[in-house]
């Protein structure tokens, strides 16, 4: 667990120093900052958050993430570091582990700057803590299978820019392409598609509801992710 820790706050403070983390947490700022703007207070709009966190952020995050995970491990292929890490007391698994951390602790930052928008919103209107508390658990497990493929993808490849479109597409494709087709579908194909989709299992967080499901997915398809992770590293230390 030491190491683990080690590793993550190594990460953040990497974050910290390099031009790209402010890039893209101004970049996540400005653009869901326009998006609560335009879709909250709008005329005819409604006054709540849902419709920013049901489509805008989740499209934002798509892109934001994949920048901000692209270099947790395809730094250390691109510059050679990733032998001297390999060969330090620590595994696999813990090498991974801190890095998703890392990750998830600066996804954490992004989403305490959207809590200025509730604030606002509770100058207006009662807020139903509830329903906001499953709105942010929601984006929390959806960012974690986010953090999670874009680690995936830069453990796959040295080049940061292969590792944010892999990323992306495959996030577009799992979350609203695998929507769309379902959507489309009929019989079994329609409910595979359906318990595939990201989407299908974030929107019920969105509605305020917290089901058993929907939980399991998140969990598993993130640890699936970064147990595939932790073998890509395996084979590389092996080559």
């Amino acid at each position: 667990m030491r190491n683990i820790l080690t590793m993550a706050q190594r990460e953040i403070g990497a974050y910290f120093l390099s031009p790209i983390a402010y890039a893209v947490l101004a970049v996540f700022l400005f653009s869901s900052g326009l998006a609560f703007g335009l879709g909250t207070f709008s005329a005819g709009s409604e006054a709540s958050m849902r419709q920013v966190f049901e489509f805008w952020i989740v499209l934002i995050l798509l892109f934001v993430l994949p920048m901000l995970t692209m270099r947790l491990i395809s730094d250390e292929l691109r510059s050679g570091t990733i032998e001297t890490l390999m060969t330090a007391p620590v595994t696999e698994i813990e090498v991974v582990l801190g890095k998703f951390l890392g990750g998830m602790m600066f996804f954490a930052i992004l989403l305490a700057g959207t809590l200025l928008y509730p604030i606002i919103l509770s100058m207006y209107g009662d807020i139903d803590l509830m329903f906001l508390t499953c709105h942010y658990l929601g984006l929390f497990l959806l960012g974690s299978l986010y953090v999670a493929v874009g680690l995936f993808f830069s453990t796959l490849t040295k080049h940061q820019v292969v590792a944010v479109l892999a990323s992306s597409a495959l996030l577009a494709l799992m979350t609203f392409a695998s929507h769309a087709m379902a959507n489309r579908m009929e019989g079994w194909l329609k409910v595979l598609l359906q318990q595939l989709s990201v989407r299908t299992h974030f929107h019920d967080f969105v509605r305020g509801m917290v089901d058993l499901n929907h939980l399991v997915f998140f969990v598993t398809m993130t640890a699936l992710f970064l147990f595939l992770s932790v073998k890509l590293l395996e084979m590389r230390r092996w080559q």
